[in-house]
């Protein structure tokens, strides 16, 4: 242990930058100020030409003497000469003063630009310790701050925002995470316990039939397939996280039929109508596998919460924002504040699931590849009960309509 402390090289202690700054400041305002002394010094011993000359007043020891201003030291020995402050008897001395002066000026004012120096990068980087600040609390586990930096827009006011920016996704981000984690547990922990009381049930009765125990097991059949689909949903949920999105032209219009011809079955048992209005072709660039789920899953959506002899309608638009899908289902009424949760994972909303379960991450694995592609899933009520979902991604460029038009670019 000794060796190792030892081997271990002190570290250097280090200047704060608000040292740093001062310093710098500093020792720019000392080399200017010496810089300037030293060119007016050269100039001064070497251009100019010098004549001394010495400047005196004269005083009379005759007390009744009243000499004039013209007197001179050359009119008396009665006269005796005072020199008039400074004496400077030669050119030499007159640069040699000059420099003193200099010297104790620039001493003088390089000690004030550091004071003054040292107290405005206290102030400019106020702002920076309340980042440090932040970023602590953050460290910790806290999001529920911000810094809300005031004054001008400058760089560090732009550091402040961008943030407090990343604070409230963090936090947003970290909330979903516990709702996901605790919904997750029960979603996976109910049909446990479900198949485990069934399965005592069953094996707790002596005189059960083969009949019974064929009907206990194929309920335990159901809750376990759908465990498992919960889980496969999960699953896809956290690929679609680290998941790259390949850009390729593909046609929401065509993904939208497809989807609905996969339903068909369920259409018809449920008498829905189908409304086609989309058009002939909807192309964006994305991943034509996410986008086929995801468009699945809208429309199953709207098959599975949808009323028996309803009616789904889908229209398609495109705008200078790009492409909007939108899937319209009659079914019950739903308020606002439910619409807005439906993205979240496992959030049901009620009156939705009355026929067939759900697993609750239809939505939330359609709002995840519609960030991964740059695009939005908008959800809104609709007044005569129902939802309508839009699902907004930007449109592809000529090239790319080009391209999927010709028949060797058709992708299976």
């Amino acid at each position: 242990m000794r060796a190792s402390s030892e081997s271990t090289p002190p570290q250097r202690r280090r200047l704060t930058l608000r040292a740093a700054l001062a310093l710098t400041f500093t020792s720019l305002l000392a080399l200017t100020g010496g810089a300037t002394i030293l060119i007016v010094t050269v100039f001064m011993r070497t251009v100019p030409t010098y004549e001394s000359s010495m400047s005196f007043t004269v005083t009379s020891t005759d007390p009744a003497a009243d000499p004039s201003p013209t007197t001179t030291a050359a009119d008396g020995a009665n006269m005796m000469t005072q020199p008039t402050g400074l004496t400077l008897r030669s050119a030499g001395d007159i640069l040699t003063t000059s420099l003193i002066v200099s010297i104790i000026v620039l001493v003088v004012i390089v000690a004030a630009g550091a004071i003054i120096a040292w107290v405005m990068a206290g102030r400019m980087l106020r702002p920076l310790q309340a980042v440090n600040a932040a970023a602590q609390r953050a460290g910790s586990g806290a999001f529920d701050h911000r810094i809300g930096l005031g004054g001008p827009h400058d760089e560090v006011r732009d550091l402040a925002d961008t943030f407090d920016e990343m604070l409230e996704r963090l936090e947003r981000s970290f909330a979903a995470s516990q709702r996901f984690a605790a919904n997750a547990s029960h979603e996976l922990q109910t049909p446990l316990a479900t198949t485990q009381t069934m399965l005592e049930v069953a094996l707790a009765d002596p005189d059960a039939s083969a009949a019974e125990l064929r009907a206990v097991s194929a309920r335990v059949l159901e809750t376990n397939r759908r465990s498992v689909e919960t889980v496969s949903a999960l699953l896809d949920l956290a690929e679609l996280e680290q998941r790259t999105v390949d850009g390729h032209p593909t046609d929401l219009a065509g993904l939208a039929r497809a989807a609905v011809q996969e339903q068909s079955a369920d259409i018809a048992a449920r008498g829905l109508t189908v409304h086609d209005d989309l058009p002939e072709i909807a192309l964006v660039l994305g991943d034509e596998v996410l986008l086929r789920q995801a468009i699945s899953n809208i429309v199953r959506n709207a098959v599975r919460h949808n009323v028996d002899h309803g009616w789904v309608r889908l229209t398609g638009s495109a705008g200078a924002d790009g492409i909007v899908l939108a899937v319209e289902n009659t079914g019950a009424a739903l308020d606002t504040s439910t619409v807005a949760s439906l993205a979240e994972p496992f959030v049901r909303a009620a009156g939705r699931i009355a026929r067939d379960e759900g697993h609750g991450l239809g939505l939330a694995i359609v709002d995840s590849v519609m960030r991964a592609h740059g695009g939005e899933l908008r959800l809104r009520a609709r007044a005569g009960g129902g939802l309508v979902a839009e699902l907004g991604l930007p449109a592809a460029g000529p090239a790319a309509l080009s391209d999927a038009t010709e028949p060797h670019s058709t992708r299976p």
